[in-house]
């Protein structure tokens, strides 16, 4: 088996200590990986004034995939990494899919199990960045801020989220949106998704407002299989989403170019937490799930269901030292019966 080559942005904070446990992990699972670091985020900004440089987006396109652990840090300005960093990879490289799936045993508020997957279309809606200031500064000063739907972008994010359960148990997709007020973006997504899924007959779909869908999410997410949403409205669900399954630090990513132009990263979503980092206390599940995540896209199936398999045997531990969680899910893996599980 050939070694993938994985660009690694370890970036700040608490990106930092769960990575290498990410990596640990995947390599304890049997995965060959050939890593690259890369020193991106807030410290490199502060140092230098560089975010992303044009030369380092052109090594990066060269790269299997990407593995990032976090970003940010009290010192630098919100806005300068989320959009010169996190926001240009995902537009440069076409990473226009974002999957975050949803596991637990017991959801908090409904008590019941959760299993479902929010894919957000993740290069379009208000995060396109049209919009802009007039007679900023002063008392008249007006912002406006577009949202940007293509039935390009929004028809292959659909057509994702349809193969996706497609291949799952229950076989069901859920629209969110806010067709009875954005009248205009969401009658764009309702049609789509209408024309979509008249193609697979085997789906069963709904729809829900995303304010009606939140309330859902805690007293019955069992009504979700797979969500697929607009940008703006699948981040705002997907913390939610990670809260109600037992906290957003156990939470893991993957942006995706489905058709493999370039390279997809993989990240946790707890951000950089500077308020625990140095403490060697951060929780690494998230992105050892990450990594588990970009095998499979990887092509590398068995491993990663091994690992998340490994992970489900391996209960949080409040205050366990990183490295000890990283050890413990390494220790189950040793464990599991060998083969395909």
């Amino acid at each position: 088996m050939s070694a993938h080559r994985i660009a690694v942005i370890p970036g700040d904070g608490i990106g930092t200590e769960v990575v290498p446990e990410a990596l640990k992990v995947a390599r304890a699972a049997g995965a060959q990986l050939d890593t690259v670091d890369y020193d991106l985020g807030g410290r490199r900004y502060l140092a230098t004034g560089e975010v992303l440089p044009d030369a380092v987006l052109e090594e990066l396109r060269g790269f299997d995939a990407i593995l990032l652990g976090a970003i940010g840090t009290p010192e630098v300005p919100p806005g300068v990494l989320e959009r010169g960093l996190l926001l240009r990879l995902r537009f440069a490289l076409d990473l226009y899919v974002n999957v975050r799936p949803f596991r637990a045993a017991t959801s908090v508020g409904a008590g019941v199990p959760l299993d479902l997957v929010v894919v957000r279309e993740n290069t379009e809606g208000t995060y396109a960045g049209e919009g802009g200031f007039l007679r900023r500064g002063t008392p008249e000063e007006v912002a406006t801020q577009g949202s940007v739907n293509t039935r390009f972008g929004v028809e292959r994010c659909i057509r994702y989220a349809g193969d996706l359960a497609a291949g799952r148990a229950r076989r069901h997709l859920s629209l969110v949106h806010k067709t009875n007020v954005l009248g205009f973006a969401g009658d764009l997504w309702s049609r789509t998704f209408e024309a979509v899924t008249a193609e697979r007959p085997e789906l069963t779909t709904t729809y829900s407002h995303v304010d009606a869908a939140c309330i859902h999410l805690v007293e019955d997410p069992g009504r979700y299989d797979v969500i697929v949403t607009d940008n703006l409205f699948g981040d705002i669900l997907t913390d939610l989403a990670g809260a109600v399954a037992g906290g957003i630090g156990r939470a893991a990513s993957a942006n995706l170019n489905p058709a493999r132009t370039g390279p997809s990263m993989f990240e946790p979503v707890h951000g950089s937490a500077p308020d625990i980092a140095g403490t060697a206390t951060a929780d690494p599940t998230a992105a050892v799930v990450s990594a588990a995540m970009m095998l499979d896209f990887l092509g590398e199936g068995d491993i990663a269901a091994r690992i998340q398999a490994a992970v489900a045997a391996t209960p949080p531990e409040p205050g366990r030292p990183t490295a000890a969680t990283g050890d413990a899910i390494a220790t189950r893996l040793a464990q599991l019966p060998a083969g395909r599980l």
